[in-house]
């Protein structure tokens, strides 16, 4: 294992596979940086050497926010939203979807569990 930003890359994968581990890098950033460190983009971790690591490592620290620095910047942003209490903010706020999706059927990932409503019974005369 490498550690690179405070999180451990697998050694058995791909290297721009492997930098995806570490929050706010995906595939097509990850590509970009291997290819300023100069690095093979079908090389794995293993084969890299320590010039490399420190390449990658300087690149990331330099260009981009990533891990705690950019979770805190989400939070700050999210906090911001529902300080002001604008549409998004009261969404998230209440845990319902923020983006216009539907919420009749669905967003069960937003609203957690079914909580079942009883239906009153009529009064028999």
């Amino acid at each position: 294992m490498a550690r690179i930003v405070g999180v451990d890359i697998p050694n058995n994968k791909r290297g721009e596979v492997a930098l995806t581990y570490i929050y706010g890098i995906g595939r097509s950033r990850a590509k970009k940086i291997l290819e300023e460190a100069g690095i093979d983009l079908s090389s794995k971790v293993q084969d890299w050497n320590d010039e490399q690591f420190a390449a990658v490592r300087g690149i990331i620290g330099d260009n981009f926010k990533v891990e705690g620095e950019l979770r805190s910047e989400v939070q700050m942003n999210i906090k911001r939203l529902m300080d002001i209490g604008c549409y998004r903010g009261i969404r998230h706020r209440i845990g319902m979807p923020v983006r216009g999706q539907s919420t009749k059927n669905n967003a069960r990932t937003r609203k957690g569990k079914r909580k079942t409503v009883a239906n009153k019974k009529m009064a028999t005369k």
